[in-house]
């Protein structure tokens, strides 16, 4: 009875109405979602200078993205298929995180947060080895 054509119209009759809340209510998402961006501080990008930084819980986020990278590139330089000036490159990135990491320390400190400087292991002349993933101590 009626066939696709039938169909189709009825469904022109209640899709306008339908489709045009719809959008709305996409609209009021996407302001709602804005709004709550804009009011959230960005993490991804670190402030330069670990001094600018009020919040314990905002240092510490930075302090584990340091971690991360530097982990990254530790693993990276073990790789002994590296050429010299990759090593040279990868070894002075290494060190800047190791330095911009004790300034996020610091700073956590001074805002009255964790002491990472009492908990980070100790290195001593005789027991500077390589670090071997996956090794545990032969101690």
């Amino acid at each position: 009875p009626g066939g696709p054509r039938a169909c189709r119209s009825a469904r022109r009759a209640t899709g306008p109405m339908a489709r045009n809340e719809e959008k709305a209510q996409a609209m009021l998402n996407r302001f709602v979602v804005a709004k709550r961006d804009a009011n959230r501080v960005d993490m991804t990008k670190r402030p330069y200078l670990a001094s600018e930084c009020e919040d314990v819980s905002h240092c510490e986020v930075y302090r584990g993205q340091i971690l991360k990278e530097l982990s990254k590139k530790v693993s990276l330089i073990q790789n002994e298929g590296l050429d010299e000036h990759r090593v040279r490159d990868l070894n002075d990135a290494i060190n800047k995180l190791i330095r911009e990491k004790g300034h996020w320390e610091r700073q956590i400190k001074k805002l009255g947060g964790a002491d990472h400087f009492r908990t980070a292991p100790r290195l001593f002349e005789d027991d500077a080895e390589e670090v071997v993933p996956g090794r545990g101590s032969t101690r």
